[in-house]
């Protein structure tokens, strides 16, 4: 890795290996470095003069080795995020879940050879026959049969099941339904219309106690394409959840109709009252959420599952737009499924951040003149979202919660209130607006950045045309009332969408910075950019900041240019690396203040 800066502060990255069950490696490769600047050399964080953070191997000293994954804790790599208590899912079927669980136009309808070797995977597993990561989990077969009931009862005819998966059906399924247990057959054929053979399983099929009645009867209506009242979802999420590791819930309800719920609802494409319900179901879990004494919060919403392959700038525009009083807060997870790309949370813990802040802890960041930031992770603030990780890495495709999970308000404020969420898929931009204003802020803004994040690009705008809104579209409202406010009904809104062009407000056209799931890469470009080292990330920081201060309607941003000088300025006078160095230290005395 090249070393940034200057030498004098730095964060020392030591190969390790991770875990009491791993063995012991001599062959380490050369430390590697990231480099904080001599300027501020003085930030003690913590009792460190510097940051230490243990194990750095890279992908291909990982193979020179001939080490395997679970070997290895490489905190570099987002991947190794992942925990090691996950069990794996089948991957012959995981790659058929790619093509078959989503929507009625993106199904990709599989070949016969492919189906035949889906189902023959399927076939030996439920016999036994399979053992560990080749086992297909009773989530996979949720998910994978659900998807094909759905197909077949509500699909247009070109993403219904093809000849070749009647064919291999056909041929399969009287032995299946011999192995599988009955909560499987009854989403594979709940009405007993498609297989013909075992057709009395599904409709006879109730659940084997209340909560598992319930989920039955709401998932009949969603295998047949339909869909449920705000009450009947959230009544459903609340029996079920937080999920415990292994094969069944404390209750009795098996993944395998869980999995198909979520699954299903999404293929079936939500509505506004069922991403209500999601978004709003455990919003007094741990309690009503703590009010920060601020004049101004904004809630920012990445994709939890993180980035794969560009820079992630928001960490570092929290850091500029605090210098200004405009209070951030950022909240996701520590690794997510499907991408399990770079997250917030794995750039702060690896700078030596504490990121198991409770919402409570996070205020008094926001509320800290020398910070005014925070991040909470789910797994603190939604330990019941948090339990479905594992189901939600089996199930393949995004469920409803990776859309609303980005519309959250884990502290409030006293002043003014906005949420910005990041989305890839064209018609998910109204109901994330929705949901904003439900939760009743002042303003909302969706970004579709680059990988469906929030971080907007300076490169230009590819000539080739793309599915949906371009890169750097945004759409959104804000409020005319320059009071705060806290109530949905009366509240006067401005409405907006716009492309944004980099190159109109003075930037150069730049590529974006690849990371490829290098928490490093991404922590090194950011560090760079607040020292004030000029180039793609740097312009990446101050577009993002600038641009959501002037969409967002805030105080001073009213001239884009402004507002963008007022950036670069937080960055160039050392202020946003200072907050981002005080929030790493105050982060760690929370820490050591709850432990005495």
């Amino acid at each position: 890795m090249n070393a940034l800066l200057n030498p004098e502060l730095s964060l020392v990255s030591i190969s390790s290996v991770s875990g009491s069950k791993s063995r012991n490696l001599t062959r380490f490769p050369s430390p590697t470095t990231v480099r904080f600047p001599a300027t501020f050399r003085h930030c003690r964080l913590g009792r460190r003069k510097c940051l230490t953070t243990r194990a750095l191997l890279d992908s291909a000293t990982i193979e020179q080795l001939g080490l395997s994954e679970s070997e290895i804790r490489n905190p570099a790599i987002s991947s190794t995020y992942r925990s090691s208590e996950l069990p794996r899912p089948n991957q012959t079927v995981l790659e058929a879940q790619t093509r078959v669980c989503t929507g009625p136009i993106q199904t990709k309808p599989l070949s016969e050879e492919q189906a035949f070797k889906v189902l023959d995977t399927i076939l030996k597993s439920a016999r036994g026959e399979l053992k560990d990561e080749e086992e297909v989990s009773k989530a996979q077969l949720g998910a994978f049969f659900a998807a094909m009931t759905i197909r077949a009862n509500a699909f247009p005819e070109a993403t219904q099941w093809s000849e070749g998966e009647k064919r291999a059906m056909d041929k399969f399924w009287p032995l299946l339904v011999r192995a599988l247990p009955p909560d499987v057959i009854f989403i594979a054929d709940p009405e007993g219309s498609i297989m013909g053979v075992g057709s009395s399983i599904g409709p006879q099929f109730v659940g084997s106690n209340s909560r598992e009645m319930r989920l039955v009867g709401a998932l009949r209506e969603v295998l047949a394409g339909g869909h449920l009242g705000y009450e009947e979802v959230q009544g459903v999420l609340r029996d079920i959840l937080p999920l415990e590791m292994g094969d069944m819930i404390p209750t009795g309800v098996s993944e395998s109709l869980l999995s198909a719920f979520l699954i299903g609802q999404r293929m079936n494409r939500e509505t506004d009252r069922e991403l209500k319900a999601y978004c709003l179901a455990f919003d007094d879990e741990l309690g009503p959420p703590p009010v920060a004494d601020v004049r101004s919060l904004t809630h920012y919403g990445e994709p939890y599952d993180g980035n794969t392959r560009f820079f992630r700038s928001t960490l570092f525009v929290a850091a500029v737009r605090s210098t200004y009083g405009e209070s951030c807060l950022l909240h996701g997870a520590d690794w997510m499924p499907p991408k399990g790309g770079i997250t917030e949370e794995q750039m702060l813990k690896f700078m030596g951040a504490n990121t198991s802040l409770s919402p409570l802890k996070a205020k008094e960041l926001l509320e800290d003149e020398e910070v005014g930031f925070a991040y909470v992770s789910q797994r603190e603030a939604r330990p019941s979202l948090y339990s479905l990780i594992k189901l939600r890495e089996h199930i393949k495709k995004r469920p409803p919660l990776a859309t609303t999970e980005k519309v959250q308000q884990f502290v409030k404020a006293r002043g003014k209130e906005a949420i910005v969420a990041g989305f890839y898929h064209e018609g998910y931009e109204e109901p994330l607006l929705m949901l904003m204003k439900r939760r009743g802020v002042h303003a909302g803004l969706v970004v579709k950045g680059e990988e469906g994040a929030l971080s907007m690009t300076t490169r230009l705008r590819s000539i080739n045309p793309t599915k949906g809104p371009p890169v750097n579209y945004c759409s959104g409202f804000r409020s005319l009332n320059k009071e705060s406010n806290s109530e949905v009904e009366g509240v006067s809104r401005q409405v907006f969408s716009l492309e944004v062009n980099a190159k109109d407000y003075g930037f150069e056209p730049t590529d974006t910075p690849r990371t490829d799931r290098s928490v490093t890469k991404n922590i090194e470009l950011g560090l760079a950019a607040l020292y004030g080292q000029k180039g793609p990330a740097y312009d990446r920081i101050v577009l993002n900041a600038g641009m959501v201060d002037h969409l967002l309607g805030c105080d001073g941003a009213e001239d884009i240019s402004v507002a963008l000088d007022r950036a670069r300025e937080a960055i160039d006078s050392g202020k946003a690396l200072k907050r981002l160095l005080n929030y790493i230290k105050a982060s760690n005395k929370i820490r050591q203040n709850r432990h005495r």
